[in-house]
């Protein structure tokens, strides 16, 4: 089977970090590097060894040297190059969230699924060898509750993506959504959400932070934020078990897993490399390989459900 050739759709950071994954990879490649600036499509491709730099997203999702497109631009600009991938029959690999809006983000899925092509989005934490094994070990009994949180101290600057509202700014987009995404791989969808949080001055959300509750009285408690500087870690209560995992708990390396009658258990990443990236970029092409348009592990319906749930979040602070 030849190598799974990559194009990828933005410049930045997170373009960078993955495109070098995707280069050291065994069974993969970077073909190809699209952006609206040429220049720094030029120069990416020649970072990562790419043998062809576009100057607009279409051309790069035309490439017919590319087999999978690697969405990394903003938010907001996310169904836009998905949809572009999609029509050229591209199987998509989209940054988290899936996209800026619950209505783009059905759009993308309903277009992947009548055209039979490959969607998937980026949740790195779900593919973490250490979340992995928390999420398919039986001994929590029935889960009762799910803490995390995540926040960090930004400068405020209207243009920067973290504020801006035309890219999609805000802190439940980019930070809560790893929050409510753990507790959906734990509990599931809940079956209501309660957020409180404040604005920034350009009317995106600041900070945020709440219960989802779910039945049974199961719960969920989580926080985040653009403002200041959160513990960053998270636990994970059952019947049976708890899991404390270690800061950033969406790329942990450590985790400690304690209950009535058994020794602490800690458990650490072998390879500290493989955080999820790697391993998100293998189910893509484990995917294509078996001839499947969406991920077992990272169901589109999944992806809909935690867009919902942050579409929620954000009207409630509003």
């Amino acid at each position: 089977m030849r190598d799974l050739s990559w194009g990828i759709a933005a410049t930045g950071g997170i373009a960078r970090t993955v495109g070098a994954v995707i280069a050291a990879e065994p069974g993969m490649r970077v073909a190809a590097v699209g952006s609206r600036d040429l220049g720094r499509a030029k120069a990416l491709a020649a970072t990562l060894g790419a043998e062809s730099a576009h100057g607009s997203y279409a051309e790069l999702c035309a490439d017919p040297a590319v087999d999978a497109v690697y969405v990394a631009t903003p938010h907001a600009q996310h169904l836009e190059v998905a949809e572009a991938a999609i029509a050229a029959g591209k199987a998509v690999l989209c940054e988290k969230p899936l996209a800026a809006t619950t209505a783009d983000a059905e759009r993308m899925v309903r277009l992947a699924r009548e055209a039979g092509v490959f969607l998937m989005e980026a949740m790195w934490m779900r593919f973490n060898p250490l979340i992995r094994m928390l999420a398919g070990d039986g001994r929590f009994g029935e889960i009762r509750s799910v803490r995390a949180s995540f926040g960090f101290a930004h400068p405020y600057d209207p243009a920067h993506r973290l504020w801006a509202p035309e890219l999609g700014g805000g802190a439940l987009l980019d930070l809560g959504i790893y929050p409510m995404g753990l507790a959906q791989l734990f509990l599931g969808t809940p079956e209501s959400t309660r957020i409180t949080g404040s604005l920034s001055p350009g009317g995106v959300d600041a900070e945020a932070g709440g219960l989802m509750s779910y039945p049974g009285g199961r719960r969920a408690l989580v926080e985040c934020s653009l403002l200041g500087a959160y513990s960053n870690d998270a636990t994970v209560v059952g019947t049976g078990m708890r899991a404390d995992i270690d800061a950033p708990f969406w790329a942990p390396r450590r985790v400690v897993l304690s209950g009535p009658g058994m020794e602490p258990e800690e458990h650490a990443l072998d390879d500290p490399a493989d955080n999820g990236y790697a391993g998100e970029l293998r189910e893509v092409r484990d995917c294509l390989a078996r001839g499947r348009t969406e991920s077992e592990i990272m169901p589109l319906d999944e992806s809909l459900a935690i867009m919902r749930v942050l579409a929620e979040a954000r009207a409630q602070i509003r």
